[in-house]
């Protein structure tokens, strides 16, 4: 998902007394053109922790940019294809293809409200973890939504 700042946020880093330095440094990174997991890897040597970009978006500091939910879903998947084309071509691979983009679009499409459930799809690296997160994915989104992310995780 891509963030970009807030308002709240641009007066919070003129603030300087409501964000952690750690937290400005990735606060700074987040233009509405850089991915969560971009923004995380260029601040990694910093020790930036998903935890405290949750944060930045719960306290209203960050939110989802204009780009639709759709759009960003499908730069996550391609992402995904690619990476998954590149290690494997098992069953449980084709399974994970077909799975992990339709995972992300739905939890993308929650906003805020799915932001750690996002986390943890993107997160997944393989079958056996999307379908660990299934049924918080069909809790979030109703099972009527779930039906082809179900098939495609039963293969």
């Amino acid at each position: 998902m891509i963030y970009a700042k807030t308002e709240a946020g641009q007066q919070a880093f003129k603030d300087r007394s409501l964000l952690t330095p750690r937290q400005r440094s990735a606060f700074i990174l987040f233009d509405g053109k850089r991915s969560l997991p971009q923004v995380l890897e260029a601040t990694a040597g910093l020790g930036v922790t998903s935890t405290e970009l949750v944060q930045l978006v719960e306290l209203g500091f960050l939110a989802p940019s204009q780009q639709s939910v759709e759009e960003a879903a499908a730069v996550t998947a391609h992402a995904a294809a690619l990476v998954t084309r590149q290690e494997a071509s098992d069953a449980g691979n084709d399974r994970y293809k077909k799975a992990y983009p339709l995972a992300a679009q739905l939890t993308g499409a929650l906003g805020l409200r799915g932001f750690r459930l996002n986390l943890a799809v993107e997160g997944a690296a393989d079958v056996e973890a999307l379908l660990a997160l299934f049924p918080k994915i069909k809790e979030a989104v109703g099972p009527g939504k779930c039906r082809e992310l179900e098939q495609a995780l039963k293969g």
